[in-house]
């Protein structure tokens, strides 16, 4: 919407080289809206409205690009460009984008930086992929216990310009392990002669620095944190992680989630920015065992072929029963998945889940065979429809049933359950309700 609206407007004063309006153009609009408006242009005019902007507003702007072409401005600034652009960046925004460059790469940049920013870098890049360390900053306000209130402000003052958020205040002693934390209202609002020590909330809740994010990012999501502290193994304050890393990493799970419920390996970025052939061989993959396992169910059609062949009705209803079947295992595959997702399933409350699944089925399926019965009139008699109505329920509760207690399986296994996916839930029980179906054909008919 902004591109459309801004782009023409910015490209003409690019044209023109209108200094003033550039420099408003930087100055008075938010650095995402910035951002989703030079997207719209090549890496070189990216880099001409830029240096119009000051360096902090430009460092805010290029972490609103997406990764890609973060990466691809860097590659093409020199040293002189360079430089202040990555000293300005937060240390957690720019290990992510080092974390897409080669070794040789990451290597030039960190000389660029200070020892100290240069060590601090390095250690959080040494954190595993995807675990509270590699999503943390070391950019937070921390404080000594023993100080008064009034101290504690004034050495907040000097840390505010360094820290990315400074309303919560964590509390360390002289080995730097934490001890409590204080919100910095309950400073403000305090006697500046009281001790910090008596004021500070002692029951601190943290994660370790080799957390999985996804945890994290539930904890936070649970107790509506807007930081949370990360400590070490010794219990030593090492960071703080933010609320907008974890919007990042929620929306990182969900889209990775409906990928692989898709039948699709999890693509490693954005889909209009990812390769045709990537996509091809992300998709393919899942989609030739699929059709593999299509086969399957016409090997078992053939195995029924003789009583097809007596009862040539039964071909009408096959796809009715493994459709309905497949629909209910999707369905509740995609309930249970969320619901672990969330958090929301432990080993206590899985019998209760099983239950309740199996409920829904029979009431599902059940309801779905007297429908069935009333619509297969004209179709088939009155004792052919017993076939399909009894085949119903059964295929219905078999499907709430597979598609709760897969992703289950999964799970204690220590695997992700949305590679359960729905299209695989499916095939699987179009071959399951081809043999039951014809099994209560056999059942029924023979009477």
């Amino acid at each position: 919407m902004y591109g459309q609206l801004l782009l023409p407007e910015l490209q003409e004063m690019l044209h023109e080289q209108d200094t003033a309006g550039l420099r408003e153009f930087c100055d008075a609009l938010h650095p995402a809206v910035i951002a989703q408006v030079l997207e719209s242009l090549t890496n070189e005019q990216i880099c001409q409205v830029l240096e119009y902007c000051g360096l902090h507003r430009r460092v805010e702007i290029v972490e609103f690009l997406p990764a890609n072409r973060q990466l691809e401005l860097v590659r093409g600034m020199d040293r002189v460009q360079l430089l202040p652009l990555v000293q300005e960046m937060s240390p957690d925004n720019c290990v992510d984008l080092l974390e897409q460059m080669d070794h040789g790469e990451v290597e030039k940049v960190l000389q660029l930086l200070a020892q100290s920013q240069r060590i601090d870098i390095r250690r959080l890049l040494s954190y595993p992929e995807r675990s509270a360390g590699s999503i943390m900053t070391t950019e937070y306000a921390s404080l000594p216990g023993g100080i008064t209130v009034g101290e504690a402000i004034n050495q907040l003052r000097l840390q505010a310009p360094n820290s990315e958020t400074i309303y919560y205040v964590y509390i360390v002693d002289a080995d730097r392990r934490l001890r409590g934390f204080i919100t910095l209202r309950r400073l403000i609002l305090a006697k500046t002669s009281a001790v910090v020590d008596t004021l500070m909330d002692k029951d601190v809740i943290s994660v370790r620095v080799t957390e999985d994010q996804e945890k994290v990012a539930q904890l936070m999501a649970r107790y509506d944190f807007l930081a949370v502290p990360v400590v070490d193994q010794q219990d030593q304050l090492v960071g703080i992680i933010t609320h907008d890393d974890v919007l990042d990493v929620l929306q990182e799970e969900a889209t990775e989630d409906v990928q692989r419920q898709a039948a699709v390996q999890p693509l490693d970025e954005s889909y209009l920015t990812t390769p045709l052939l990537t996509i091809a061989w992300k998709r393919g993959g899942w989609l030739m065992f699929l059709f593999a396992a299509g086969f399957l169910s016409a090997h078992v059609l053939q195995s029924y072929q003789k009583l097809s062949k007596v009862y040539e009705w039964l071909a009408l209803f096959v796809p009715l029963v493994i459709a309905t079947g497949g629909n209910a295992a999707s369905q509740t595959a995609t309930l249970v998945i969320r619901t672990m997702a969330l958090g929301e399933l432990n080993k206590e409350s899985v019998p209760r889940l099983i239950k309740r699944e199996l409920l829904v089925g029979l009431i599902l399926g059940f309801s779905m065979s007297l429908c069935g019965f009333v619509l297969s009139q004209g179709l088939i008699t009155a004792y052919q429809s017993l076939v399909v109505v009894t085949t119903i329920p059964l295929v219905v509760v078999a499907g709430t049933m597979i598609g709760a207690v897969l992703p289950i399986s999964l799970k204690s296994f220590g695997m992700d359950p949305a590679l359960m996916s729905t299209p695989l839930i499916a095939s699987l029980l179009d071959v399951f309700g081809i043999v039951l179906y014809f099994n209560v054909a056999l059942w029924v008919l023979s009477r």
